[in-house]
């Protein structure tokens, strides 16, 4: 069994920064992707960032230039540096972890930015 338990949202006036991490635990391949998805009110979830185990990244375009995904695989852990916020960053964040055709999502940390 997998688990994710991200921590590291909360409350940021726009133009400020915060960092979200991701940790995951159990049965875990060393091949994998992580990566950041995010869901505001009345919409639909969206991808933020994705990262592999080899390091390769993907950015969603209105986040490009702002935020900075990582990885420790050391730590099975994935970051998510977030600079330059905008209130319409505001969302729940959820981490995933994708191992081959498998996905397991954590709970979510809620991240608002306020004008």
């Amino acid at each position: 069994q997998v688990q994710l338990v991200e921590s590291g949202g909360g409350l940021v006036q726009a133009g400020g920064s915060l960092r979200l991490s991701c940790a995951a635990s159990g049965r875990i391949f060393s091949i994998n992707a992580m990566g950041w998805y995010r869901q505001a009110p009345g919409k639909q979830r969206e991808l933020v960032a994705t990262i592999t185990s080899y390091g390769t990244t993907n950015y969603a375009d209105s986040v490009k230039d702002r935020f900075t995904i990582s990885r420790d695989n050391a730590k099975n852990t994935v970051y998510l540096q977030m600079n330059s916020l905008k209130p319409e960053d505001t969302a729940i964040y959820y981490c995933k972890l994708s191992i081959g055709s498998l996905e397991h999502w954590g709970q979510g940390t809620l991240v608002t930015v306020s004008s």
